[in-house]
Parts: C-alpha cells; structure tokens; sequence
C-alpha cells in the first residue's frame, strides 16, 4: 500500500515507474514553478507536486498535488480544477522535458496524505490516548516489579 491507501499491484510498482513518476514530478514542478500558467488560481496560488504514480504501460500519470500551506477545500478545488484545464498545456511540456516512448495522460488529485497525518497526530495527543498510553506503562511497571522478586 502506498501512502495514498492505494495498491499499485500485488508487487508494488516497478523501479521503472517509480523513476518516471519522479521524473515526472520533477518536471511539472519545474514547469508550475516559472509560473507560465495563465490560469489566475495558478498564478496566485504556488502548488506543490507531492507524488506522481504512473500506470504500468506508462501512458496515466496520476498528480498529487497539493496548495503550499494546505488551503481550504475551496481552494484545493479552484487549484485541481485548474490543473485540470491546463492538463494539454502540462501534457506537452512535460513531454518536452522528460524523454518518454508516450506522453502521459496527466490526471491531478488532492493529496490528502498531510490531513491524514495531522488527524492521526492529534488523536495520538487526545486526553483518551494519552490516558489509555500512561495506564499501559503503568502496567509495565507493576509487572517487571513482580518479575524482579521471583527472579
């Protein structure tokens, strides 16, 4: 399982599709990154491209991508909606920056992999867990003091 909570295949994706998906990533960073977009929720907006998972026969290429600083859903919205219509725009000068057999169809998604950490980190510091965390050392202790008299 990738950090998506997705299965690429019962293997895992090649070394292969790795490589081309950081290629890839890096292109489409370099390129969102000289700001030629004229789409204005682009422009105002610096995006940041966390992972790209290529499909087997290399022809799909899926975007995570995410506002830096996060950004509402409204604003993750307007952003991979624009993505979304500079999809051809992408697709060529990717192309022109990664030496590929196909151009890849981009498809961009919101990763969502950050709001996943920050809600398992604050359930790790709720009052619930922290209490259920400090009765099992308790437990610990009270047992290793037992194991040391009969020792």
């Amino acid at each position: 399982m990738t950090r998506h909570g997705h299965h690429h295949s019962a293997k895992g994706p090649s070394q292969r599709q790795l490589r081309v998906g950081e290629e890839l990533r890096h292109a489409l960073a370099w390129i969102l990154e000289r700001g030629e977009l004229r789409d204005p929720a682009l422009a105002t907006t610096p995006v940041t491209v966390t992972e790209v998972r290529v499909s087997p026969d290399l022809k799909n290429a899926t975007c995570f991508v995410t506002p830096l600083g996060g950004g509402d859903a409204e604003a993750v919205k307007t952003v991979i909606d624009a993505l979304g219509r500079a999809r051809k725009f992408l697709r060529h000068e990717v192309v022109r920056k990664v030496n590929l057999k196909f151009a890849p169809q981009l498809h961009f998604e919101h990763d969502t992999s950050f709001d996943f950490a920050g809600h398992i980190d604050q359930l790790l510091h709720s009052p619930e867990v922290a209490r259920d965390l400090h009765r099992d050392d308790d437990a610990d202790i009270e047992f290793d003091g037992e194991s040391d008299e009969t020792a």
